[in-house]
């Protein structure tokens, strides 16, 4: 098999299809694969690629499909039920392993292969895309910078976008759970919502209101950096936020089937996710701040990409490093394995650091 072919598994998915489309500007052929032959085979046929089609739960098959690649990337969730049964293949197959996952469960069960992955000589990443590639490497500058560290806050605002309907299922199915940030090297649970702030980007005249959120980077900053007291944001209308802070009266209801089949329904009919050229028009800006014990403190932003397409370079540049054998085995994050200036890489990518204060 050629040395630039991967497998793509859930390629006929919102992200899963822009992966492989944009795949050839990095040099890379998947091939592709899902569960859904019409999907599957359409896309193959449109895009002129490869495929295979089977099912996860297909222990043979998949590990079949896995047999002569040295990498899968996998692009269907959600990954609390689909990122287990792909990663013990992986190792049954020494295949590199990595995914679009931004679920913090799912980052800190795939930890839990680690030493299984070294033994094998894999790598595994969860997160290789939006989720969580740029608060990752922002989250490590800034721990270069002050190495004594004992505090990071991450946020994000994503300008001009949607969510994809993946996206917006696996959110669903985390519909009235507790949210969580990292205490004294612990993750514990709080409220989402629970906290907000406002933050000032360069260039832009107005602050972007922020409230915590379960992001990943609560399980991956600490693989990352060590640094054992972290919460992470989202840029969010103040006015939701105080309807989000009372969320607590009604997650009951929230976990319910039949308000989960309500509001499932209205996701699938509506668009898979943004089109080109909203995808083009937007942007995403992150922000990272660390502190340590004296007072001391290094803030730093970030301008990127829409999250999607960055999901799609960030993934395909990773790929592009694992199959030319540049790969750090065992379980890894972005900056873990690549360093703070991995996402200085995708084109349109831009970082300031502010003075730093006492």
């Amino acid at each position: 098999m050629p040395p630039n072919k991967f497998l793509l598994y859930g390629a006929n998915g919102y992200t899963g299809e822009l992966i492989a489309r944009f795949a050839h500007q990095y040099g890379l052929q998947p091939i592709l694969a899902g569960r859904n032959q019409k999907a599957i085979e359409t896309l193959a046929a449109k895009l002129q690629l490869p495929f295979v089609v089977f099912d996860l739960h297909n222990k043979v098959a998949l590990r079949n499909a896995l047999q002569d690649v040295p990498l899968v990337v996998h692009a269907a969730g959600p990954y609390d039920f689909t990122a287990q049964p792909v990663v013990e293949a992986c190792l049954d197959t020494n295949t590199h392993y990595i995914d679009l996952n931004g679920d913090m469960d799912v980052f800190n069960m795939l930890l839990n292969y680690n030493q299984q992955a070294l033994e094998k000589n894999i790598m595994v990443m969860p997160g290789a895309g939006f989720d969580v590639v740029p608060t990752d490497c922002l989250a490590l500058f800034l721990k270069n910078r002050l190495p004594d560290a004992t505090d990071l806050k991450i946020a994000f605002a994503i300008l001009g976008s949607a969510l994809s309907r993946g996206t917006s299922i696996t959110t669903l199915l985390k519909l009235g759970m507790p949210g969580a940030i990292r205490r004294n090297g612990v993750i514990v649970p709080e409220p989402v919502g629970k906290r907000g702030l406002s933050i000032n980007f360069p260039g832009y005249a107005k602050p972007q209101f922020m409230m915590s959120i379960p992001w990943g980077d609560v399980s991956t900053a600490y693989f990352s950096t060590g640094i054992p007291n972290i919460e992470t944001y989202t840029g969010i209308q103040k006015s939701v936020w105080y309807f989000l802070k009372a969320q607590v009266a009604f997650n009951w209801l929230l976990r319910t089937s039949l308000v989960r089949s309500i509001i499932k329904k209205i996701i699938t009919s509506g668009s898979p996710g943004p089109n080109d050229t909203v995808r083009d028009k937007a942007l995403s800006l992150i922000w990272a701040k660390v502190s340590n014990a004296k007072g001391k403190s290094v803030t730093a932003t970030m301008q990127c990409p829409e999250a999607y397409s960055l999901t799609a370079y960030t993934i395909l540049l990773i790929a592009q490093k694992i199959i030319h054998g540049h790969f750090k085995a065992g379980y890894q994050t972005p900056a873990s394995a690549y360093g703070e200036d991995l996402i200085m890489e995708i084109p349109g990518v831009s970082r300031n650091i502010e003075e730093e204060k006492k």
